[in-house]
């Protein structure tokens, strides 16, 4: 696929805004005040303090079990009765929507920057959709107690937040008003004949993704963005900033979901909050774009490095909803947008950012040719939609911004929240003897309290060594060896911890010549199997030569950003793994491409890997294999093996034991660690002690008395049963009727007693 070299312009000017106020820089940490402020917000209606001119419907929520795979994927279910019918929603906790640096920035009465670090729950906030509706939008948050957010249906917009001081789990859940959700005459900003004074160049012929573009491969992509809030949004929120931050939470989660389409992971890296007065003339949208954009590279770039940075602003443009630059996501001078924001509907100015930011990363608007689904108006359309839908017109356009820019290629390891230690958290932290969470898990947590302490009589409340609030005995088994390279761990009678996980030391032989590396044993052939069946094996030295000195996605030691690197000739065994012998071709997940070259007779058979690949990558050659005598490969290098056994070695152990991967022996049954020269148990000085002599005899004693005492008791019973058999069959043949006055009334009788005694 050729991808056309493009670089949307911009046009913006460079003079320096005139400030009134003089911004001083000053970090007070104000943690525990934000911290306070959002756990008090489970009274707040989510959406602001609109009026709805319809009445609301009451709903319960209830959870739907019994959807094994979905709830293996991390899925909820939820049914919801409103709108004359049962809904099912399908919702999934959407992590990372902070990065772990994120930062709100606001500002004193004397113009001084604040810099607060807020707590923010990675584990309460919600996307999906509708049951049988793919297309519909979900997202809720369950942080303040129950479900607060929006739900969208076939372009009707419902708000649902807890209904006040309800005890049975009651929610509201009010239809948007159609004034607040008809926008069909409404557009974005940028006109024609802005577009034509953006551009810069523009290759003659785009490349488009014409048929089934939704299925088409995309690759992961992390896009960190920074946010303004304007001082009228603040004012709509009576001043709370507590409760803009969680708009701000809830419209991220949207845009995440509709982002979903192109593998864009959107983090919010920072907020900034102009709540004493707005640092820009908030007046012409195309004038406001381009100071904002100034005033964003003079300022906000040095504290919120960011791809993109948009603005929020609470005024009206009259049509017009936002406006960005185009293709300009790794510009820090012009990867920016203003974004209308007019009342509580958070669908709409979800839509409304995803446009704009959709202009940042190379998307224009639609033409007449472009369409998603066979639906004309998508996200991009100039006038506003409800279809959250990606054209492959938008598809292509990125794809051109994505192959020409590297901002959006980066890692996951800087994504994350900030982690705060307080009981109730539930996780353990210093101080702690447990942690069971919030007031309705510890109400059924049997060993701790909502105090982060034991109950009376709990010698534990988690841990591998823990059962029924009590530790085990020492020499249970808390963690069993899973395969030939791993090794048992025991309790030790004391802690409710398991002993670390300990495994063969590196470099001890395996299986078919292979070595132990972390935990598992590596083979080039096995490899192959698993990718190609159980025919297939490691192809000749001449494929791994020809291919892997290639340097490309299916030959090759690594990758340094998006460049491949050729394996030296040492180093081939170690690149990627080359099969032979496939007699069918794998099923493999999407995104996976399987190549076979002819070489010399021999049909050399592999798997590719790219940048930006979200699955893993099973046909690079594992650590530890081995890559001729004595050497192994470790990170794509052919080394020699014997460097890890220096500290020890079977002969360190007497050869009556094995090497972990602490450097201590693992004694075979029958010896003592640490070097296995004294009669004992086996086990480490690192696996906790192993069952004794006694406990072993033990279980072996019941292992062959049980079927011994089971065969006597049987030739006990025998006689018994034969005779009550006997007496049985004699009842049935000859059956006593009773006529006699005294017997039925003795039976009356004692019928009563039996009654006045159950009565009792």
């Amino acid at each position: 696929m050729q991808t056309r070299q493009r670089a949307s312009s911009f046009a913006a000017t460079e003079d320096n805004i005139a400030m009134d106020k003089a911004v001083v820089y000053t970090r007070i940490p104000h943690l525990y005040l934000w911290l306070e402020i959002l756990n008090i917000l489970s009274s707040w209606l989510l959406t602001g303090y609109a009026q709805h001119t319809s009445l609301p419907e009451v709903v319960i929520p209830l959870r739907v079990t019994g959807n094994r795979p979905m709830w293996a994927m991390g899925w909820l279910t939820y049914s919801l009765h409103f709108g004359g019918q049962k809904h099912f929603i399908h919702i999934k906790a959407k992590k990372f929507l902070v990065s772990r640096l994120f930062s709100v920035f606001t500002y004193t009465k004397q113009g001084a920057l604040h810099k607060d670090q807020p707590y923010v729950q990675n584990d309460c906030y919600y996307h999906g959709h509708m049951d049988g509706d793919p297309e519909s939008m979900v997202a809720i948050t369950t942080c303040y107690g129950g479900f607060q957010g929006i739900l969208q249906i076939n372009g009707t917009v419902y708000e649902i937040k807890p209904k006040n001081l309800s005890s049975t789990f009651e929610h509201l859940v009010h239809k948007m008003d159609s004034e607040e959700t008809e926008l069909l005459p409404m557009r974005c900003a940028l006109t024609e004949e802005i577009a034509k004074q953006m551009k810069r160049q523009q290759n003659e012929n785009p490349t488009l993704m014409q048929n089934h573009y939704e299925e088409w491969w995309t690759h992961r992509s992390f896009l960190d963005l920074a946010l303004v809030v304007d001082c009228e949004r603040i004012r709509y929120h009576n001043n709370n900033k507590s409760h803009v931050l969680v708009e701000v939470f809830l419209i991220i989660s949207l845009i995440n979901k509709i982002y979903f389409a192109l593998d864009i992971e959107v983090v919010l890296i920072g907020l900034e909050l102009w709540n004493e007065g707005n640092l820009v003339p908030v007046d012409r949208m195309q004038i406001l774009l381009e100071e904002f954009c100034v005033w964003k590279t003079l300022s906000l770039n040095i504290r919120i490095p960011n791809d993109i940075a948009h603005l929020f602003v609470n005024h009206s443009f009259g049509k017009f909803l936002g406006l960005a630059y185009v293709g300009t996501v790794c510009l820090p001078s012009h990867n920016c947008g203003v974004d209308r924001l007019l009342g509580p509907n958070l669908f709409q100015f979800a839509h409304i950012i995803a446009h704009e930011m959709g202009h940042n990363l190379g998307m224009e608007h639609d033409s007449s040719s472009c369409t998603c689904g066979g639906i004309n108006y998508c996200l991009m359309s100039s006038t506003y939609s409800f279809n959250p839908e990606f054209s492959n017109c938008s598809y292509s356009n990125f794809w051109t911004t994505y192959a020409t820019t590297n901002c959006l290629r980066k890692e996951k390891m800087s994504i994350g929240n900030l982690q705060i230690q307080f009981c109730g958290n539930g996780v353990v932290d210093d101080g702690e003897q447990c942690d069971c969470g919030d007031r309705h898990m510890c109400e059924r947590d049997q060993c701790c309290n909502s105090r982060c302490a034991l109950n009376d009589g709990a010698a534990c409340a988690f841990g591998l060594c823990c059962l029924y609030c009590q530790i085990m005995p020492a020499g249970t088994v808390c963690r069993q060896e899973v395969n030939e390279c791993d090794l048992p761990e025991w309790c030790n009678g004391h802690s409710h911890k398991c002993p670390n996980d300990v495994y063969l030391l590196d470099g001890s032989p395996c299986r078919d010549g292979g070595y132990c590396y972390e935990k598992r044993c590596n083979n080039r052939d096995e490899q192959c199997k698993q990718i190609f069946g159980k025919e297939a094996r490691s192809a000749d030295h001449s494929c791994y030569r020809e291919l892997n000195t290639q340097g490309d996605r299916f030959g090759n030691c690594g990758m340094i950003r998006d460049a491949y690197l050729r394996c030296h000739d040492p180093d081939i065994l170690c690149g990627r793994v080359q099969c032979e012998n496939v007699t069918r071709i794998p099923f493999l997940r999407d995104h996976s491409t399987v190549h076979w070259t002819h070489l010399n007779g021999v049909t050399c058979w592999g798997t590719d890997y790219h940048f930006g690949m979200t699955i893993p990558d099973i046909g690079i050659v594992k650590d530890g294999t081995d890559c001729g005598p004595e050497h192994v490969c470790i990170n794509k290098k052919c080394v020699s093996k014997p460097i890890w056994l220096e500290q020890c070695s079977s002969k360190t152990c007497t050869m009556k034991g094995v090497c972990n991967n602490l450097h201590h022996c693992h004694c075979n049954r029958g010896w003592d660690p640490p070097h296995c020269l004294e009669s004992g148990f086996g086990g480490s000085v690192d696996s906790g002690p192993p069952p004794g002599e006694e406990e072993s005899q033990q279980h072996m004693d019941l292992v062959l008395i049980t079927p011994i005492l089971s065969i006597v008791s049987l030739v006990f019973l025998l006689p018994w049963l034969l005779n009550r058999y006997i007496r049985t069959s004699s009842k049935f043949e000859e059956p006593t009727v009773s006529t006699s006055k005294e017997e039925e009334e003795s039976h009356v009788a004692s019928n009563e007693s039996e009654a006045q005694q159950v009565e009792t």
